[in-house]
Protein backbone atom coordinates (compact mmCIF):
# COMPACT_ATOMS: atom_id res chain seq x y z
CA UNK A 1 0.00 0.00 0.00
CA UNK A 2 1.61 3.55 -1.43
CA UNK A 3 1.97 6.60 1.31
CA UNK A 4 -1.31 7.58 -0.82
CA UNK A 5 -3.75 5.69 -0.03
CA UNK A 6 -2.36 5.25 3.58
CA UNK A 7 -3.07 8.97 4.50
CA UNK A 8 -6.16 8.25 2.59
CA UNK A 9 -6.92 5.88 5.21
CA UNK A 10 -5.70 7.47 7.72
CA UNK A 11 -7.92 10.62 7.08
CA UNK A 12 -10.72 7.84 6.69
CA UNK A 13 -10.03 6.78 10.27
CA UNK A 14 -10.04 10.12 11.65
CA UNK A 15 -13.25 11.00 10.18
CA UNK A 16 -14.50 7.68 12.23
CA UNK A 17 -12.68 9.25 15.28
CA UNK A 18 -13.72 12.98 15.07
CA UNK A 19 -17.57 11.74 14.96
CA UNK A 20 -17.50 9.42 18.24
CA UNK A 21 -15.49 12.27 19.88
CA UNK A 22 -18.19 14.81 18.79
CA UNK A 23 -20.75 12.67 20.23
CA UNK A 24 -19.31 12.52 23.71
CA UNK A 25 -18.29 16.14 23.72
CA UNK A 26 -21.38 17.31 25.62
CA UNK A 27 -20.59 14.23 27.94
CA UNK A 28 -16.45 15.41 28.20
CA UNK A 29 -17.39 18.85 28.86
CA UNK A 30 -19.92 18.15 32.15
CA UNK A 31 -16.73 15.84 33.07
CA UNK A 32 -14.52 19.03 32.90
CA UNK A 33 -17.27 21.13 35.04
CA UNK A 34 -16.59 18.61 37.99
CA UNK A 35 -12.50 19.23 37.72
CA UNK A 36 -11.38 22.16 39.45
CA UNK A 37 -8.13 22.26 37.02
CA UNK A 38 -9.80 22.29 34.09
CA UNK A 39 -11.41 25.57 34.70
CA UNK A 40 -10.16 29.00 34.61
CA UNK A 41 -10.48 31.52 37.88
CA UNK A 42 -8.50 34.32 35.85
CA UNK A 43 -9.39 34.26 32.06
CA UNK A 44 -6.44 36.26 30.95
CA UNK A 45 -5.82 36.07 26.95
CA UNK A 46 -2.45 33.92 27.86
CA UNK A 47 -4.80 31.77 30.11
CA UNK A 48 -7.44 31.19 27.48
CA UNK A 49 -5.15 30.32 24.60
CA UNK A 50 -2.89 27.99 26.67
CA UNK A 51 -6.29 26.19 28.27
CA UNK A 52 -7.65 26.34 24.49
CA UNK A 53 -4.24 24.49 23.49
CA UNK A 54 -4.68 21.91 26.59
CA UNK A 55 -8.65 20.88 25.77
CA UNK A 56 -9.58 21.89 22.73
CA UNK A 57 -11.36 18.42 21.41
CA UNK A 58 -10.08 18.83 17.62
CA UNK A 59 -6.52 19.51 19.32
CA UNK A 60 -6.99 16.04 21.42
CA UNK A 61 -7.88 14.65 18.56
CA UNK A 62 -4.51 15.63 16.81
CA UNK A 63 -2.48 14.39 19.77
CA UNK A 64 -4.72 11.21 19.41
CA UNK A 65 -3.89 11.22 15.89
CA UNK A 66 -0.38 11.18 16.35
CA UNK A 67 -0.39 8.24 18.89
CA UNK A 68 -2.31 5.96 16.04
CA UNK A 69 0.42 7.18 13.83
CA UNK A 70 2.97 6.35 16.05
CA UNK A 71 1.40 2.60 16.74
CA UNK A 72 0.68 2.24 13.31
CA UNK A 73 4.81 2.65 12.09
CA UNK A 74 5.45 0.32 14.94
CA UNK A 75 3.15 -2.33 13.98
CA UNK A 76 4.35 -1.74 10.01
CA UNK A 77 8.11 -2.37 11.52
CA UNK A 78 7.64 -5.13 13.34
CA UNK A 79 7.57 -7.14 9.88
CA UNK A 80 10.96 -6.59 9.83
CA UNK A 81 11.57 -9.14 13.26
CA UNK A 82 11.53 -12.94 12.72
CA UNK A 83 7.96 -13.90 12.77
CA UNK A 84 7.94 -17.25 14.77
CA UNK A 85 4.70 -18.89 15.27
CA UNK A 86 3.61 -22.19 16.79
CA UNK A 87 1.22 -24.48 14.60
CA UNK A 88 -0.45 -27.61 16.84
CA UNK A 89 -2.90 -30.02 14.63
CA UNK A 90 -4.14 -33.33 15.13
CA UNK A 91 -6.00 -35.89 12.77
CA UNK A 92 -7.80 -38.98 12.96
CA UNK A 93 -8.85 -40.65 10.25
CA UNK A 94 -11.81 -42.64 10.31
CA UNK A 95 -11.52 -44.54 7.15
CA UNK A 96 -7.56 -44.50 5.81
CA UNK A 97 -6.56 -44.46 2.39
CA UNK A 98 -6.03 -47.22 -0.13
CA UNK A 99 -3.76 -47.71 -2.83
CA UNK A 100 -3.74 -50.84 -5.33
CA UNK A 101 -0.38 -52.24 -5.46
CA UNK A 102 0.01 -55.12 -8.05
CA UNK A 103 -3.17 -55.33 -8.13
CA UNK A 104 -3.89 -55.88 -4.70
CA UNK A 105 -5.57 -53.33 -2.18
CA UNK A 106 -3.10 -51.65 0.08
CA UNK A 107 -3.83 -49.38 3.05
CA UNK A 108 -1.49 -46.28 3.84
CA UNK A 109 -1.60 -44.47 7.13
CA UNK A 110 -2.51 -44.81 10.80
CA UNK A 111 -5.85 -44.03 12.47
CA UNK A 112 -4.16 -41.17 14.49
CA UNK A 113 -1.86 -38.24 13.33
CA UNK A 114 -0.46 -35.10 15.30
CA UNK A 115 1.88 -32.78 13.92
CA UNK A 116 3.04 -29.96 16.44
CA UNK A 117 5.34 -27.33 15.11
CA UNK A 118 7.16 -24.53 14.98
CA UNK A 119 7.90 -22.58 12.18
CA UNK A 120 9.37 -18.90 11.60
CA UNK A 121 9.47 -16.17 8.66
CA UNK A 122 12.25 -13.62 7.79
CA UNK A 123 11.19 -10.64 5.57
CA UNK A 124 14.87 -10.39 3.49
CA UNK A 125 13.33 -7.68 1.21
CA UNK A 126 9.74 -6.39 1.06
CA UNK A 127 9.17 -3.50 -0.42
CA UNK A 128 6.16 -2.40 2.28
CA UNK A 129 8.24 -2.84 5.11
CA UNK A 130 11.02 -1.36 3.95
CA UNK A 131 8.40 1.74 2.87
CA UNK A 132 7.63 1.86 6.35
CA UNK A 133 11.39 1.79 7.82
CA UNK A 134 12.14 4.95 5.08
CA UNK A 135 9.13 6.69 5.62
CA UNK A 136 8.89 6.41 9.48
CA UNK A 137 10.33 9.65 10.54
CA UNK A 138 8.62 11.94 8.35
CA UNK A 139 5.22 10.14 9.13
CA UNK A 140 5.91 11.11 12.71
CA UNK A 141 6.74 14.06 11.43
CA UNK A 142 4.20 14.75 9.36
CA UNK A 143 1.31 14.10 12.30
CA UNK A 144 3.16 16.62 14.67
CA UNK A 145 3.15 19.03 12.28
CA UNK A 146 -0.84 17.98 11.92
CA UNK A 147 -1.13 18.92 15.58
CA UNK A 148 1.15 22.30 15.52
CA UNK A 149 -0.99 23.79 12.62
CA UNK A 150 -4.05 23.05 14.50
CA UNK A 151 -3.11 25.20 17.15
CA UNK A 152 -1.51 27.50 15.72
CA UNK A 153 -5.10 27.86 13.76
CA UNK A 154 -6.83 27.41 17.50
CA UNK A 155 -4.51 30.31 19.05
CA UNK A 156 -5.40 32.40 16.56
CA UNK A 157 -9.15 32.65 16.41
CA UNK A 158 -9.33 32.31 19.88
CA UNK A 159 -7.34 35.56 20.49
CA UNK A 160 -9.51 37.33 17.80
CA UNK A 161 -12.73 35.94 19.66
CA UNK A 162 -11.57 36.98 22.67
CA UNK A 163 -10.95 40.56 21.43
CA UNK A 164 -14.03 40.63 19.90
CA UNK A 165 -15.47 40.03 23.64
CA UNK A 166 -13.64 42.48 24.80
CA UNK A 167 -15.15 44.91 21.90
CA UNK A 168 -18.14 44.49 22.87
CA UNK A 169 -17.97 44.32 26.83
CA UNK A 170 -16.47 47.74 26.01
CA UNK A 171 -19.37 48.97 24.29
CA UNK A 172 -21.04 47.59 27.18
CA UNK A 173 -19.46 49.88 29.33
CA UNK A 174 -19.82 52.84 27.01
CA UNK A 175 -23.38 52.44 27.06
CA UNK A 176 -23.70 52.19 30.70
CA UNK A 177 -22.00 55.51 31.28
CA UNK A 178 -23.96 56.86 28.46
CA UNK A 179 -27.24 55.69 30.16
CA UNK A 180 -26.04 57.14 33.87
CA UNK A 181 -25.26 60.49 31.86
CA UNK A 182 -28.39 60.46 29.67
CA UNK A 183 -30.72 60.12 32.81
CA UNK A 184 -29.01 63.12 34.59
CA UNK A 185 -29.72 65.13 31.21
CA UNK A 186 -32.90 64.10 30.99
CA UNK A 187 -33.50 65.29 34.51
CA UNK A 188 -31.88 68.49 34.06
CA UNK A 189 -33.99 68.77 30.45
CA UNK A 190 -37.28 68.16 32.45
CA UNK A 191 -36.51 70.44 35.17
CA UNK A 192 -35.81 73.36 32.89
CA UNK A 193 -39.11 72.56 31.45
CA UNK A 194 -40.90 72.21 34.47
CA UNK A 195 -39.03 75.64 35.64
CA UNK A 196 -40.56 77.45 32.22
CA UNK A 197 -37.21 78.09 31.37
CA UNK A 198 -37.48 75.49 27.44
CA UNK A 199 -39.94 73.74 25.75
CA UNK A 200 -40.99 70.63 26.28
CA UNK A 201 -38.87 69.73 23.20
CA UNK A 202 -35.45 69.19 25.13
CA UNK A 203 -37.10 66.90 27.20
CA UNK A 204 -38.65 64.66 25.03
CA UNK A 205 -35.44 64.64 22.93
CA UNK A 206 -33.68 63.24 25.91
CA UNK A 207 -36.17 60.98 26.36
CA UNK A 208 -35.80 59.56 22.67
CA UNK A 209 -31.87 59.52 22.51
CA UNK A 210 -31.88 57.72 26.53
CA UNK A 211 -34.21 54.97 24.94
CA UNK A 212 -32.14 54.58 21.52
CA UNK A 213 -29.33 53.77 24.11
CA UNK A 214 -30.77 51.41 26.34
CA UNK A 215 -32.56 49.67 23.33
CA UNK A 216 -28.51 49.49 21.54
CA UNK A 217 -27.00 48.70 25.39
CA UNK A 218 -29.35 45.95 25.98
CA UNK A 219 -28.85 44.41 22.08
CA UNK A 220 -25.01 44.71 22.93
CA UNK A 221 -25.36 42.41 26.24
CA UNK A 222 -27.49 40.11 24.24
CA UNK A 223 -24.54 39.90 21.15
CA UNK A 224 -21.98 39.79 24.26
CA UNK A 225 -23.54 36.17 25.87
CA UNK A 226 -23.08 34.71 22.41
CA UNK A 227 -19.90 35.91 21.65
CA UNK A 228 -18.68 34.24 24.94
CA UNK A 229 -20.47 31.15 24.11
CA UNK A 230 -18.16 31.25 20.84
CA UNK A 231 -15.11 31.90 22.46
CA UNK A 232 -16.06 28.97 24.72
CA UNK A 233 -16.34 26.82 22.23
CA UNK A 234 -13.33 27.24 20.45
CA UNK A 235 -11.77 26.84 23.90
CA UNK A 236 -13.64 23.55 24.54
CA UNK A 237 -14.50 25.13 27.78
CA UNK A 238 -17.50 23.80 29.79
CA UNK A 239 -20.72 26.06 28.51
CA UNK A 240 -22.31 25.96 31.59
CA UNK A 241 -19.80 27.64 33.85
CA UNK A 242 -18.73 31.13 33.71
CA UNK A 243 -15.63 32.52 32.06
CA UNK A 244 -14.07 35.61 34.00
CA UNK A 245 -12.60 37.34 31.60
CA UNK A 246 -9.43 39.85 32.65
CA UNK A 247 -7.74 42.06 30.76
CA UNK A 248 -5.42 45.30 30.98
CA UNK A 249 -6.02 47.58 28.29
CA UNK A 250 -2.90 49.99 29.00
CA UNK A 251 -0.55 46.15 28.62
CA UNK A 252 -2.81 45.78 25.13
CA UNK A 253 -1.76 49.22 24.01
CA UNK A 254 1.65 48.66 24.72
CA UNK A 255 1.67 45.45 22.54
CA UNK A 256 0.20 46.73 19.93
CA UNK A 257 3.89 47.69 18.11
CA UNK A 258 5.22 45.39 15.47
CA UNK A 259 8.17 45.77 12.73
CA UNK A 260 6.77 45.96 9.99
CA UNK A 261 10.28 46.55 7.93
CA UNK A 262 10.71 42.22 8.79
CA UNK A 263 11.11 40.14 5.58
CA UNK A 264 9.00 37.62 4.99
CA UNK A 265 10.32 33.74 5.36
CA UNK A 266 7.75 31.47 4.01
CA UNK A 267 9.89 28.51 5.01
CA UNK A 268 8.74 29.54 8.61
CA UNK A 269 5.37 28.50 7.82
CA UNK A 270 4.22 25.56 9.21
CA UNK A 271 1.73 25.19 5.91
CA UNK A 272 5.07 25.33 4.17
CA UNK A 273 6.30 22.80 6.83
CA UNK A 274 3.93 20.37 6.39
CA UNK A 275 3.88 20.49 2.39
CA UNK A 276 7.55 20.00 2.33
CA UNK A 277 6.86 16.57 4.51
CA UNK A 278 4.21 15.72 1.84
CA UNK A 279 6.45 16.06 -0.71
CA UNK A 280 8.56 13.63 0.96
CA UNK A 281 6.39 11.17 1.66
CA UNK A 282 5.12 11.46 -1.76
CA UNK A 283 9.05 11.30 -3.03
CA UNK A 284 8.95 7.65 -1.28
CA UNK A 285 5.37 6.96 -2.86
CA UNK A 286 7.25 7.15 -6.22
CA UNK A 287 10.07 5.02 -4.66
CA UNK A 288 8.01 2.21 -3.56
CA UNK A 289 5.92 2.10 -7.08
CA UNK A 290 9.64 1.75 -8.79
CA UNK A 291 10.47 -1.33 -6.21
CA UNK A 292 7.45 -3.13 -7.76
CA UNK A 293 10.12 -4.33 -10.04
CA UNK A 294 12.13 -6.08 -7.73
CA UNK A 295 11.90 -9.67 -5.70
CA UNK A 296 10.54 -10.14 -2.96
CA UNK A 297 12.98 -12.37 -1.08
CA UNK A 298 11.91 -13.87 2.67
CA UNK A 299 13.25 -16.78 4.48
CA UNK A 300 11.51 -19.27 6.35
CA UNK A 301 12.18 -22.41 8.64
CA UNK A 302 10.08 -24.91 9.95
CA UNK A 303 10.72 -28.03 13.38
CA UNK A 304 8.14 -30.67 13.06
CA UNK A 305 7.39 -32.77 15.17
CA UNK A 306 5.39 -36.16 13.33
CA UNK A 307 3.30 -38.69 15.99
CA UNK A 308 1.54 -41.75 14.12
CA UNK A 309 -0.36 -44.54 15.67
CA UNK A 310 -3.12 -46.21 15.72
CA UNK A 311 -3.97 -45.95 19.55
CA UNK A 312 -4.74 -42.30 20.56
CA UNK A 313 -3.08 -43.62 23.88
CA UNK A 314 0.47 -44.34 22.73
CA UNK A 315 -0.22 -41.80 20.08
CA UNK A 316 3.08 -39.25 21.49
CA UNK A 317 4.89 -41.94 22.59
CA UNK A 318 7.41 -42.49 19.53
CA UNK A 319 8.34 -38.73 17.92
CA UNK A 320 9.13 -38.50 13.91
CA UNK A 321 11.32 -34.68 13.48
CA UNK A 322 10.99 -33.32 10.23
CA UNK A 323 12.48 -30.02 9.93
CA UNK A 324 13.83 -27.88 6.94
CA UNK A 325 14.48 -23.95 5.75
CA UNK A 326 14.77 -22.13 2.70
CA UNK A 327 13.90 -18.92 0.89
CA UNK A 328 11.15 -17.78 -0.96
CA UNK A 329 11.88 -15.70 -4.35
CA UNK A 330 9.11 -13.56 -5.59
CA UNK A 331 9.79 -11.75 -9.02
CA UNK A 332 6.85 -10.77 -10.85
CA UNK A 333 7.39 -10.83 -14.72
CA UNK A 334 4.35 -9.19 -16.29
CA UNK A 335 1.50 -7.69 -14.55
CA UNK A 336 -0.30 -5.51 -17.78
CA UNK A 337 1.80 -2.64 -17.68
CA UNK A 338 0.03 -1.82 -14.26
CA UNK A 339 3.75 -0.96 -12.00
CA UNK A 340 4.47 1.48 -14.99
CA UNK A 341 0.97 2.98 -14.11
CA UNK A 342 1.30 3.23 -10.95
CA UNK A 343 4.69 4.54 -11.58
CA UNK A 344 3.43 7.39 -13.53
CA UNK A 345 0.54 8.02 -11.09
CA UNK A 346 2.79 8.95 -8.07
CA UNK A 347 4.84 10.77 -10.37
CA UNK A 348 1.93 13.43 -11.28
CA UNK A 349 1.13 12.97 -7.94
CA UNK A 350 4.44 14.25 -7.32
CA UNK A 351 3.80 17.17 -9.75
CA UNK A 352 1.05 18.33 -8.34
CA UNK A 353 2.46 19.01 -4.84
CA UNK A 354 5.46 21.19 -6.61
CA UNK A 355 1.97 23.09 -7.90
CA UNK A 356 0.47 23.05 -4.46
CA UNK A 357 4.18 24.62 -3.31
CA UNK A 358 4.70 27.38 -6.00
CA UNK A 359 0.26 28.20 -5.53
CA UNK A 360 1.25 28.42 -1.79
CA UNK A 361 4.22 31.16 -1.99
CA UNK A 362 1.96 32.68 -4.33
CA UNK A 363 -0.53 32.83 -1.89
CA UNK A 364 1.36 33.62 1.26
CA UNK A 365 2.90 36.75 -0.19
CA UNK A 366 -1.02 38.07 -0.97
CA UNK A 367 -1.83 37.01 2.67
CA UNK A 368 0.89 39.02 4.22
CA UNK A 369 0.67 41.69 1.90
CA UNK A 370 -3.65 41.74 3.01
CA UNK A 371 -2.66 41.44 7.05
CA UNK A 372 -0.12 44.24 6.72
CA UNK A 373 -1.76 46.51 4.90
CA UNK A 374 -4.98 45.52 7.22
CA UNK A 375 -2.89 46.32 10.35
CA UNK A 376 -1.23 49.71 9.34
CA UNK A 377 -4.58 51.14 8.26
CA UNK A 378 -5.98 50.16 11.98
CA UNK A 379 -2.64 51.06 13.44
CA UNK A 380 -3.47 54.76 12.05
CA UNK A 381 -7.24 54.72 12.79
CA UNK A 382 -6.34 53.76 16.39
CA UNK A 383 -3.83 56.19 16.08
CA UNK A 384 -6.24 59.16 15.50
CA UNK A 385 -8.99 58.19 17.19
CA UNK A 386 -6.74 57.95 20.77
CA UNK A 387 -6.62 61.38 20.69
CA UNK A 388 -10.40 62.22 19.37
CA UNK A 389 -11.59 60.35 22.71
CA UNK A 390 -10.03 63.35 25.04
CA UNK A 391 -10.98 66.05 22.34
CA UNK A 392 -15.18 64.37 22.52
CA UNK A 393 -14.83 64.52 26.09
CA UNK A 394 -14.28 68.08 26.24
CA UNK A 395 -16.01 69.31 23.68
CA UNK A 396 -18.98 67.45 25.57
CA UNK A 397 -18.36 68.89 29.00
CA UNK A 398 -18.49 72.13 27.61
CA UNK A 399 -21.20 72.02 25.47
CA UNK A 400 -23.14 70.29 28.45
CA UNK A 401 -22.11 73.07 30.89
CA UNK A 402 -23.00 75.53 28.30
CA UNK A 403 -26.44 73.70 28.04
CA UNK A 404 -27.08 74.22 31.55
CA UNK A 405 -26.23 77.87 31.39
CA UNK A 406 -28.83 78.52 28.49
CA UNK A 407 -25.98 79.30 26.11
CA UNK A 408 -26.33 76.27 23.95
CA UNK A 409 -29.28 74.35 22.89
CA UNK A 410 -30.09 70.81 24.07
CA UNK A 411 -29.23 69.88 20.34
CA UNK A 412 -25.91 70.64 20.26
CA UNK A 413 -25.95 68.45 23.59
CA UNK A 414 -27.05 65.45 21.67
CA UNK A 415 -24.89 65.85 18.99
CA UNK A 416 -21.87 66.16 21.11
CA UNK A 417 -23.38 62.83 23.54
CA UNK A 418 -23.14 61.36 20.44
CA UNK A 419 -19.62 61.90 18.95
CA UNK A 420 -18.37 61.14 22.56
CA UNK A 421 -20.18 57.70 22.50
CA UNK A 422 -18.98 57.21 18.73
CA UNK A 423 -15.63 58.17 19.38
CA UNK A 424 -14.90 55.97 22.72
CA UNK A 425 -16.84 52.38 20.78
CA UNK A 426 -14.40 53.27 17.83
CA UNK A 427 -11.36 53.35 19.92
CA UNK A 428 -11.80 50.64 21.89
CA UNK A 429 -12.57 48.83 18.14
CA UNK A 430 -10.09 50.21 16.93
CA UNK A 431 -7.53 48.82 19.14
CA UNK A 432 -8.91 45.27 19.31
CA UNK A 433 -9.00 45.11 15.00
CA UNK A 434 -4.64 46.18 15.40
CA UNK A 435 -3.99 43.36 17.79
CA UNK A 436 -6.10 41.18 15.51
CA UNK A 437 -4.80 42.35 12.59
CA UNK A 438 -1.39 42.25 14.43
CA UNK A 439 -1.69 38.26 15.02
CA UNK A 440 -2.69 37.77 11.17
CA UNK A 441 0.90 39.55 10.81
CA UNK A 442 2.46 37.12 12.74
CA UNK A 443 0.69 34.13 11.65
CA UNK A 444 1.45 34.92 7.78
CA UNK A 445 5.04 35.74 8.97
CA UNK A 446 5.05 32.34 10.83
CA UNK A 447 6.05 33.68 13.88
CA UNK A 448 2.99 31.99 16.08
CA UNK A 449 5.08 28.57 16.82
CA UNK A 450 3.52 25.66 18.73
Amino acid sequence: MTIFYMTKLLRWRKALKIGALLSIQAVLAQGQSTKPDSLLTEATLENVVRYAIRYQPLIQQSVIDEEVTQATIKGKLADWYPQLNFLYSYQRNIQLQTSIIGGNPIKFGVNNTSAPQLYATLNIFNRDVLLASKTASDVRTHAKQVTSSNKIDIAVNVTKAFYDVLATSQQIRVGQGDVVRLNQSLKTAYDQYAAGIVDKTDYKRSTITLRNTQATLKANQELLKYKLAYLKALMGYPPANDLNIIYDTLQMENEIALDTLQSLEYTARIDYKLLNTQRKLQEASLKYAKWSFLPTVSGYGYLISNYFNNNFSELYKTRYPNSYVGVNFLLPVFQGGKRNANISLQRWNLRRIDQDVINFRNNVNAQYAQALAAYKGNLITYLSLKENVSLAKEVYDVIQLQYKTGVKTYLEVITAETDLRNTRINYFNALYQVLASKIDVQKALGQIIY
